[in-house]
């Protein structure tokens, strides 16, 4: 058994996932203290991908960073670097999809945090970067790491739109979802179920950890 598409998979996973961390944390903080107005439409904008179908959000991937679309092709003429068909092509994808779960979360956390703390702190002189980072973010933090590990568990099993954009090459582009279609397509059921079966149990793995972050939030 192959074990590249599980490799792939969670190297996508996690890269996409430390770049949803901290793309989702710094637009939630700063939506959720804008105008009701704006924020409304922000937010529909940021949170377009979780609803949109995943290969409608691959086409557009496909119209950004194809290599004869401006900047797909400027980056393929200027630094040789192909953004379509690779493994990191993966990463796009998985980025894209799992961005307005981090975002919403964290957009939750942050406007459930009792700015009376904040207040406190900025009159005893504090900075605005140590509040959010000694004060705010501690107290947010459930909320967050739960919406990291969601994002986690989202870009893993990304299927569609990692599809359009990274297709499935054995060896360089597959993802255990993309394998799974693969052996299905093929006829190849007995070692698709095994790859349906490792993905339920990291998926498990992952809800288990949400459930453990959500119980320690009420005990709190």
């Amino acid at each position: 058994m192959d074990w590249y598409p599980l490799w792939n998979s969670l190297r996508i996973a996690m890269v996409s996932s430390v770049l949803v961390f901290f793309t989702g944390i710094f637009a939630a903080y700063y939506v959720a203290k804008l105008h009701p107005v704006v924020k409304g439409v922000l937010d529909v904008v940021l949170t377009l991908p979780l609803v949109l179908p995943p290969t409608v959000v691959g086409y557009f991937l496909l119209v950004f960073l194809g290599p004869r679309r401006p900047f797909g092709g400027w980056m393929l003429d200027a630094f040789g670097i192909k953004m379509v068909m690779t493994w990191y092509s993966g990463i796009f994808a998985a980025s894209v999809v799992a961005f307005p779960l981090m975002y919403r979360t964290a957009r939750g956390a942050f406007e459930s945090f009792d700015k009376t703390l904040a207040y406190a702190g900025q009159t005893l002189g504090l900075s605005n970067t140590y509040i959010f980072w000694r004060i705010q973010m501690p107290a947010c933090r459930q909320g967050i790491l739960a919406g990291a590990v969601l994002a986690f568990a989202r870009a893993l099993g990304e299927y569609g739109a990692t599809s359009m954009i990274a297709g499935y090459t054995p060896g360089r582009t597959a993802t255990i979802s993309t394998t799974v279609y693969q052996l299905w397509r093929t006829d190849n059921d007995a070692l698709a179920f095994r790859w349906v079966m490792v993905n339920v149990l990291i998926s498990t793995i992952v809800l288990l950890a949400v459930n453990l972050l959500e119980r320690r939030e009420r005990r709190r």
